[in-house]
């Protein structure tokens, strides 16, 4: 049973920035502790962040989101105020994470956004919980496992998914700031408009606690085994909709392509323009379009 609580933040998680409306909690689920904001009333939403980031990347989403729903915004397993521990970083269980989170809060169907990793925990919230999902949001990134992945994996600027263990975690020790501003800049489509100077230093400060650059680093080191459960859930087609939005300057149509060989009722959309860093490089188009389609269930 999940245990809640409202305390302090740790350093790094919000910075003090928390949307009018929204309270900090604390969840111990399925092993491990959970940090997370919510706020609003009506049909729940769960909001789930990406490498290099925490649940404050959705502060520009969430106060138009909380008028109609009830709106949930963890910092994922190994991010933020959450716990870091050595294991568990499997998006199967990651997504069970997320789930026990919500049940615990007496949701029994929630609609689910996730970008980057958090994408792909959503994916596996979804494929693995079809009767707790209402809709889905998957936001710029990949699905190992799933049609012609490992192609995505093998490109040259996503070294950082081989990139775990000893050496690589001495050498960031310290350089965390110089380690992310490769995610920031090279996957944005201008770095000049990209995550902002501000975001990047509350990201760097909550990475940098103990445990945090290890904890992320297996979000890459599990996706060999996010390959293999990925390729057993998706024989079963998701029925519930679900919106893709990608970067034009980033994977173009190829999240939308898998996600069309393992869900039924797809919306794609490929944002002109912006690269991986959907929320900051082009909010006039993606908050909108979340929003619009995330409202259809309130």
């Amino acid at each position: 049973m999940a245990k809640e609580g409202a305390e302090a933040s740790p350093p790094g998680a919000w910075n003090g920035h928390i949307p009018e409306g929204f309270t900090e909690r604390f969840a111990d689920v399925n092993g491990v502790r959970l940090h997370y904001l919510t706020g609003g009333q009506g049909s729940p939403v769960v909001l789930l962040h990406g490498y290099t980031q925490t649940g404050y990347a959705w502060h520009s989403l969430m106060p138009l989101l909380v008028r109609r729903h009830t709106v949930i915004v963890p910092d994922l397993r190994g991010a933020g105020g959450s716990d870091k521990p050595v294991s568990g970083y499997d998006k199967k269980n990651m997504a069970v994470d997320i789930h026990e989170l919500v049940s615990s809060l007496g949701f029994e169907r929630v609609t689910i956004v996730g970008h980057d990793i958090g994408m792909m925990v959503a994916y596996a919230f979804a494929a693995q919980s079809p009767e707790a999902t209402e809709r889905v949001v998957l936001m710029d990134a990949f699905l190992p496992g799933i049609g012609n992945w490992r192609n995505f994996g093998l490109a040259k600027d996503t070294w950082h998914f081989h990139f775990f263990g000893e050496v690589p975690l001495a050498l960031v020790q310290g350089r965390e700031r110089i380690y992310f501003e490769h995610f920031w800049n090279d996957f944005a489509a201008d770095p000049q408009h990209s995550v902002p100077e501000e975001d990047r230093r509350i990201y760097t400060a909550a990475y940098a606690q103990p445990g945090g650059m290890r904890a992320g680093m297996e979000y890459f080191r599990d996706f060999e085994r996010d390959a293999r459960d990925f390729a057993q859930l998706g024989t079963k087609r998701l029925e519930m909709p679900v919106l893709v939005l990608a970067g034009e300057k980033s994977g173009g149509r190829f999240l939308i392509e898998q996600v069309e060989q393992v869900a039924s009722d797809v919306r794609g959309e490929v944002v002109t323009g912006s690269g991986h860093w959907l929320m900051e490089e082009a909010p006039g188009k993606v908050i909108p379009a979340i929003s619009g389609f995330v409202d259809a269930s309130a």
